[in-house]
């Protein structure tokens, strides 16, 4: 499931997010003004989110978290899409903005990155808000902000910076989807990654008895290359993925280092 943000009206969205002065709505029956805020209905929206995935959201069981009807809500938020969006970058303002560049911007870019993939697996829903069209929310800018900062550490052009960022980003968003996936497919159908993969495997062995004379290479990647099982329950899949990303963002870490010596006079 994707969504696309930006999809109700853009004047009423950008006023909400940026919490920019708007003429209130008028109330379509009259009574004393509920208890009830924009903030309220976001984190009510969130916490539906959080518990039961974007697939639950609707203005009534937000209503109904707050022990109101859909109705009372839309004075405050215009509709469902306008809330997707309000929820994605108040979210984003868990994330941590101040981190500390004495010991170096790798160590702070290495904290930055850790502290982005635990938010991603709170929140997996916000893996399911597109990148396609950002939100535009000030948190989302915070979020860019603190980054760049960061990088701008190395003392490399914008031009190269630009590019590292979206890279930094696609990484840890994708190796944090991986994870909420692995998840939400054990949730969905009711089978977990071992399970689907000893039945699959056994199949495959039968369809395919000459798979590892006709895939040498990857049959040794897996057996060599497999994360170590610790110990404890976690999933095989997601064990990979952790392994994947702090792997991975050494890599990119030292592309960086690459790429500074190369600048350099």
């Amino acid at each position: 499931m994707v969504l696309f943000a930006g999809q109700g009206d853009a004047r009423r969205s950008m006023s909400l997010l940026w919490r920019a002065k708007v003429p209130a709505g008028k109330r379509s029956a009259p009574g004393p003004k509920p208890a009830l805020s924009v903030d309220a209905i976001v984190d009510a929206g969130i916490a539906l989110a959080d518990a039961e995935g974007l697939a639950a959201l609707s203005m009534r069981a937000v209503g109904e978290r707050l022990g109101r009807t859909a109705m009372a809500l839309y004075t405050y938020v215009p509709g469902k899409s306008e809330l997707v969006d309000l929820m994605y970058d108040r979210a984003l303002a868990e994330l941590p903005t101040d981190y500390d560049l004495t010991p170096g911007w790798r160590s702070a870019v290495t904290s930055w990155a850790e502290d982005t993939w635990e938010f991603y697996l709170r929140h997996p829903w916000v893996l399911q808000v597109s990148q396609a069209r950002p939100v535009l929310g000030p948190n989302e800018y915070v979020a860019l902000e603190t980054l760049v900062r960061l990088l701008y550490a190395t003392e490399l052009e914008s031009a190269v910076l630009r590019r590292i960022v979206g890279a930094l980003f696609h990484f840890v968003r994708g190796a944090a989807q991986t994870v909420t996936e692995s998840r939400l497919a054990a949730a969905a159908t009711g089978v977990s990654d071992e399970e689907w993969w000893q039945s699959r495997s056994a199949v495959l062995g039968e369809v395919a008895p000459d798979f590892q004379d006709r895939f040498p290479l990857l049959v040794r990647l897996e057996t060599e290359g497999a994360a170590p099982h610790t110990g404890g329950a976690e999933p095989y899949l997601e064990r990979e993925a952790r392994t994947t990303f702090e792997v991975g963002l050494g890599v990119i870490l030292d592309g960086i280092v690459a790429t500074m010596e190369k600048a350099s006079p």
